[in-house]
C-alpha cells in the first residue's frame, strides 16, 4: 500500500508509569530532542494530537494577544 507523501503512522507502548517512547524515526523527522517540551491536545471523541514543536510558541503568542492584536 502506498502512503501519502509526508504522512506517517507509528505505535507506542505505554509503560507502567504512563510514559510513552516516541519512535526514533518520528523524533528525527520532527526534530524532537531530550528535554523538549511537547504540547498534547486531547478531544474525548477524536483522541490525542501532538502538534509540531513550533506550534507551542505560536499557540501561546496568539492566546496572549491583547484586544488590538498587539503582542505585549
Amino acid at each position: 500500500m502506498n502512503k501519502p507523501e509526508g504522512k506517517y503512522a507509528w505505535t507506542a507502548t505505554v509503560g507502567e508509569k504512563g510514559q510513552i517512547v516516541i519512535p526514533k524515526q518520528a523524533r528525527e523527522i520532527f526534530g524532537i530532542k531530550p528535554g523538549d517540551t511537547l504540547l498534547l491536545l486531547g478531544d474525548a471523541e477524536r483522541g490525542i494530537a501532538i502538534p509540531p514543536k513550533g506550534a507551542f510558541a505560536e499557540f501561546f503568542s496568539s492566546a496572549f494577544q491583547d484586544m488590538d492584536g498587539d503582542n505585549k
